[in-house]
């Protein structure tokens, strides 16, 4: 065994504290751990083989030590971390940021910020609220941002010298920074900071200034102010006065830990409760096995790694005592200038939070780990490989067209999530056209593509990572125009031919041919089908309802509600042509039967 081979240097290893770090053959840091005592810990190792799993793979693969003496436990723990994160060690627990759900993303990178969606938290400046569970509530917030504050939702570049404000400004949702004679860059500020209140949950704080500027506005006589301010209040108080069920005054500031580990890997979910509500939910997870591993292992790992760029609450609840306690402790301490105890609590209120955010993490575990799930962020990842796209296309949309020589043209628009279809987003469109003829496909494109993106413009979102064209280049012109009209021409749409299956982009002159069994074909062709599926049902629907109206509803004095009681009464439009004219009075009166009798008898 090669831990054996390193018998003498470890015998000659100093008892004080500090890092061990083991390598491999081929010289790559196969894990680091922290000790309170050199020697000691790593002695142990020796005898380890046959622990477990995890323990007996590390011994086999070792073939080098070395060891970082430092000055204390807690600065131990500080650089095993940073090592970990620098160097990925294989056998050590490494946990992801949550991905599942969204965050809310305040750009304070802007001079003139903007509230956006976001699929994960970024160290890049910017402020983030979330993840938002379940993910239409950051859609909600984010509009509420709008409402309340105005801040703005358009990717413009704002320089002050726009000639006049925009339509969002008009109906009240944007405060209209790109007119510096309307709004200047001070008073934006002051609606961004309250943003950042609001998103932050800081709610008191938020009614206390905008009650302030309130006062100040109908003092100094500007009544519109003044009263926008006050509907902001009564918003604010709303939202605050609904409280979570799990809100309790006794629960203060604390954090709370729940722990799923299983076969495929591991996710921590971690509950924060600020003045007794729980206010944020995070996601942290492995992408592989944790073979091996221990409770107090991983929420010591847990623990390091969510506070590594957070300051910790005055109490930390977990489910299980972690390796370290109270070197952890310490180190939380002086990272947040205050006492922190890491508390296993046993019963009560606070025990039930604990059960809550375990249950929590099994059923993010279930879903994180589904093997179809996995496979469709393989598809995922070769899509945004072959694109050259700036992220995981993990929100799709696609639109089709049905028609038959230009009759009754309809479209369809559906979303697929994550590899999911989203049947409550679908959205069908009746083509109106703006010539006389009937549109063709390039045109209805372009026409549903505006529609569809000029309502989501004014909705804030969300706007999709991939946009999918049912057709060829001519169809994906089409759509470029439209989102090039709306100013979105940062959006990335593809093409998907029919019978070829070649993928078509802008920026190519050759289409992309994939594999016919690749998974992201695959995935494609699902999304393309189902939006025909959609497309081709509705038309079918807007053709029976056509043919159903061009016969009763020329009939004088045959309205909406007369025209249904003669179809449920007679069961379809040939039981009406065969009706008596008594049969048709009892119904609708003589006057109209007449009407009806004479309409038919002119026809064969």
């Amino acid at each position: 065994m090669p831990i054996r081979e390193l018998k003498d240097q470890i015998a000659r290893l100093p008892e004080q504290p500090g890092v061990y770090l083991y390598f491999n053959a081929a010289g790559d840091t196969i894990y680091v751990g922290k000790a309170r005592a050199l020697r000691d810990r790593v002695r142990n190792y020796l005898g380890a083989y046959g622990a477990d799993l995890k323990t007996d793979a590390l011994l086999d693969e070792v073939s080098r030590l070395e060891v970082i003496v430092t000055d204390s436990v807690v600065e131990a723990l500080a650089l095993e971390n940073n090592l970990i994160k620098q160097r990925s060690p294989k056998y050590n627990i490494r946990l992801r940021d949550d991905k599942n759900y969204p965050y809310l993303q305040l750009t304070a990178t802007e001079a003139f910020p903007r509230v956006l969606v976001a699929r994960r938290f970024e160290r890049d400046g910017n402020y983030y609220a979330g993840p938002f569970m379940p993910a239409r509530f950051a859609r909600k917030t984010m509009a509420l941002t709008h409402r309340l504050f105005g801040i703005r939702s358009c990717n413009e570049v704002i320089t002050g010298k726009r000639g006049r404000a925009c339509l969002e400004y008009d109906i009240k949702r944007c405060i209209a920074p790109c007119v510096d004679t309307i709004c200047s860059a001070e008073e934006y500020g002051r609606a961004v900071a309250l943003t950042q209140l609001f998103l932050e949950g800081r709610n008191d704080e938020l009614l206390k200034t905008l009650k302030g500027r309130m006062v100040d506005a109908a003092e100094g006589e500007r009544f519109e102010e003044a009263a926008q301010l006050r509907d902001a209040m009564r918003t604010v108080q709303t939202l605050h006065d609904r409280q979570q069920k799990m809100a309790r005054t006794e629960l203060g500031h604390r954090d709370v830990f729940g722990v799923k580990l299983g076969p495929a890997g591991l996710v921590v979910q971690v509950f924060q409760v600020r003045s007794g509500r729980v206010v944020e939910r995070v996601e942290l997870g492995t992408e592989a096995a944790i073979v091996g591993a221990t409770l107090g292992e991983v929420l010591e790992a847990a623990i390091q790694q969510f506070y590594e760029l957070r300051g910790a609450p005055p109490d930390v609840h977990v489910p299980a005592e972690p390796d370290n306690r109270d070197a952890l402790e310490t180190w939380l301490e002086e990272k947040s200038g205050r006492r922190v105890r890491i508390v296993v609590p046993q019963r009560g209120e606070k025990r039930g939070l604990v059960d809550l955010a375990n249950r929590n993490a099994a059923l993010a575990y279930q879903n994180r780990f589904n093997q179809a799930t996995a496979a469709q962020y393989d598809a995922l990842e070769t899509l945004r490989a072959v694109l050259a796209l700036p992220a995981l296309p993990r929100r799709i949309e696609c639109f089709d067209i049905s028609t038959i020589q230009g009759s009754e043209t309809v479209a369809s628009m559906v979303v697929c999530e994550d590899g999911r279809m989203k049947r409550g987003e679908y959205r069908k469109y009746r083509i109106r056209g703006s010539e006389p003829t009937a549109p063709d496909d390039f045109a209805a494109m372009h026409e549903v593509v505006q529609r569809r993106y000029r309502k989501l413009l004014e909705e804030g979102g969300p706007f999709p990572d991939l946009i999918l064209i049912d057709g060829g280049k001519g169809q994906l012109s089409a759509a470029y125009a439209a989102l090039e009209e709306l100013g979105l021409a940062n959006l990335v749409a593809v093409g998907i031919a029919k019978k070829e299956e070649l993928l078509f982009t802008r920026d190519r002159e050759d289409p992309i041919a994939l594999a016919g069994d690749d998974p992201a074909l695959l995935l494609l062709q699902r999304i393309r089908d189902e939006a025909h599926r959609f497309a081709v049902t509705f038309h079918r629907r807007a053709r029976t309802m056509r043919d159903l109206h061009s016969e009763l509803d020329h009939v004088p004095g045959i309205g909406p509600r007369r025209r249904r009681t003669l179809l449920r009464t007679f069961g379809s439009l040939a039981g009406v042509r065969r009706a008596t004219r008594e049969e048709l009075a009892a119904e609708v009166g003589p006057k109209v039967a007449d009407a009806v009798l004479a309409f038919f008898a002119g026809r064969p």
